[in-house]
Order: structure tokens, then sequence, then C-alpha cells
């Protein structure tokens, strides 16, 4: 399956037996488990991390270009809503906690951490994060929010209830370092360390305190 240049982020959908990929100007492509392609979904600007509903249709994407987030629906092939980040710029990494019905976006410039409540929309909570962030994972059974950034750190979040939160502190790493992943079922972070100098490139691995 072809989908060009700039085809990033993936997900599949285990309910529908579908994979979602975002990819080019502006495009959100569905594929059925055999590879043929479904349909293609029309956004306004390039896709970085989506995040797909369990229980409704409902994707979220990020679409950093024009500084919103779209709300697609994934039966109807349509984008049914859109949420500005307003002057935060940079929404490159997302996460979800469904159950709350709450979206975590992490912006660049300003670094700022963005709660959404996706019943309607609103910014629920602005919070200071780490720079350059690339990544961000929802641990539901701390309720904590881990994000990843180049500045050389990982901002932990708590998650007090649903509509606050707050910066427990942040975890030095390595200067560039911002790719990364939260494995529940391991129960470790994973961050993705370049090659520097003679160092080599390496995966560091971060066990969560309890």
């Amino acid at each position: 399956m072809d989908y060009g240049d700039d085809a990033d982020n993936l997900r599949y959908d285990g309910g529908r037996k579908r994979i979602y990929v975002g990819y080019g100007s502006g495009g959100l492509g569905e594929i059925d488990v055999e590879g043929k392609k479904v349909t293609d979904i029309k956004l306004d600007a390039h896709p970085e991390s989506f995040q797909l509903e369990k229980d409704s249709p409902r994707i979220y994407v990020n679409l950093p270009k024009s500084r919103k987030i779209a709300v697609v629906d994934r039966d109807k092939h349509t984008i049914v809503a859109t949420w500005k980040t307003d002057m935060a710029f940079a929404n490159y990494p997302m996460a979800l906690d469904e159950s709350h019905h709450r979206l975590f976006v992490v912006t660049r410039v300003p670094a700022r951490l963005l709660v959404f409540d996706t019943s309607n929309g609103k910014t629920i909570q602005k919070v200071p994060a780490v720079g350059d962030c690339d990544d961000v994972f929802y641990d539901k059974n701390r309720k904590r929010i881990y994000a990843s950034g180049g500045d050389g750190a990982i901002s932990v979040f708590k998650q007090k209830d649903a509509d606050h939160y707050a910066e427990l502190g942040r975890i030095k790493t390595v200067k560039g370092a911002r790719t990364s992943y939260f494995s529940p079922e391991l129960d470790r972070f994973f961050l993705a360390v370049r090659r520097q100098g003679s160092q080599p490139a390496a995966i560091e691995v971060f066990v969560p305190a309890q």
C-alpha cells in the first residue's frame, strides 16, 4: 500500500479490524487486515499523533500546522468537530484517558500539557511541560502522564481528578532524547537515546515509582 511521503503514525482498531495511518499533507488512510485500502479521510494538514476511542467511532488527530485537533468519525469517514489549540503551537504528541473523557496534548511553543474534555472540546487545564516533546502516555493504573522531551527530561504529571493536574517532577535524561514508549503490560517506560560522539545509541528503561 503506497501512501507517498511522510507516513508516520499507525493505529490498529481490533474491534473493527482496521489499520489507520496518518500521511502526506493531510490524510488518514484506512486499511483492512488483508492490506486492502478501504478509504481515505481528508484533513487540512499533515496528521501527527492520533488516538482511537474504543467505545465510540471517534478518532482524535493532532494537526499542528493548522493549530487544532480534528475529531473524526471512522464510521462516517468524516470530520465531525475541530478544537483549536489557540496560541499553543506544535501540538505533536497525544494521549487519551477514555474513561474520564480527557485528551492530553503536549505543545512545544510554549511547552505545555493541554487537557481537553472530549465531551465538548473545552480546554480544562494548561500545565508547563518539558520542551521539545515528542511522545506522551497515560498510565491509568497510577493516574499519571509521562511526556518525553528533547530538552533532556521526562515530565511526570499527576491526575488528581479529571479536572486537576500537576507536574510531580522531571526526570533528567539526555539532550535530544524525545522518542519513547510506555508499556502498561510490562510496566516500563522506554526512551530512545541517539548516538552522541563516542556514546552508542541506546534504549534507556525506566521503572515507574509506585
